[in-house]
């Protein structure tokens, strides 16, 4: 009998907590019904945009504009938006902290796979990836232990050794937002190519906004960069970026799937 109401009160409790939640249609009222479906089997998706190509960003009444306004309004050469939903296990909605644990394992990047055409094989995009001490001590620092509750804000500071741009520097900002919490990154040291500066310092920014909603874990981002015309008219930035986000996305996913509550 005890054990009969343990389980009807773990029910009721987890009624309660989806209730609580918002809904997809709640944030992306009216959606395409193709970029909805994409969404909802569990992909990625990825619109981009130029200098030449107006700004054409999903419907989303439920998102708060200050998600993208920062990078809409510094007018990037390129901006990329991505949605993703990745369904619960069991159905059982996740908890903020057990998403923001699953974005601390900086190293789950080391050794993931992109395509390059150049090659026409299957190699690491990021042959190394670690926290480092600071925004000027490159000293590596291994990735913490996960944490029973989630700080309001967070700064942290991240070395990628790139196949192309070699090593590379990043801020990653976390903080609690709405319904949910931002992680941003953006790049305090310029992004080179041989010895050609790509990127300048502060003009590469990923932001993924996060929530738990009913049908699963919502994963939206916006990114921006700014590059020359020289720059543009030899490297294709926005294949660049969006193969970045792959990978990272695949990172996010494997992490948020295998993340194990602290004990």
């Amino acid at each position: 009998m005890k054990k009969l109401s343990l389980i009807v009160f773990l029910l009721l409790c987890s009624v309660s907590l989806s209730a609580e939640l918002r809904s997809f249609d709640d944030i992306f009222p009216g959606l395409n019904s193709s970029i909805r479906a994409q969404v909802f089997s569990n992909s990625v998706y990825l619109s981009s945009f130029d200098k030449k190509t107006p700004y054409s960003l999903l419907n989303a009444p439920g998102l708060d504009a200050q998600i993208s306004a920062g990078i809409i309004t510094s007018r990037p050469t390129v901006l990329i938006e991505s949605l993703s939903l990745i369904p619960y296990d069991a159905g059982v909605p996740l908890e903020l902290v057990d998403v923001y644990n699953s974005i601390r394992n900086i190293r789950g990047l080391k050794g993931r796979l992109y395509h390059s055409a150049t090659r026409d094989e299957d190699v690491p995009l990021f042959e190394d990836a670690t926290r480092i001490e600071g925004q000027n001590k490159t000293g590596p620092v291994q990735d913490p232990a996960p944490k029973s509750s989630m700080p309001e804000a967070e700064t942290i500071y991240i070395r990628l050794k790139d196949v192309n741009f070699g090593n590379s520097y990043y801020r990653g900002d976390i903080a609690l937002h709405r319904h949910g919490f931002l992680y941003t990154l953006s790049n305090y040291r310029d992004l080179t190519y041989l010895l050609f500066s790509v990127i300048k310092a502060e003009k590469f920014t990923i932001r993924f906004y996060f929530e738990p909603l009913r049908e699963g874990l919502l994963i939206y981002s916006i990114s921006g960069a700014a590059v020359s015309d020289f720059i543009a008219s030899r490297i294709d930035i926005p294949s660049a970026i969006q193969k970045r986000l792959d990978v990272i996305f695949s990172w996010m996913n494997d992490g948020i799937r295998n993340t194990v509550p602290p004990g």
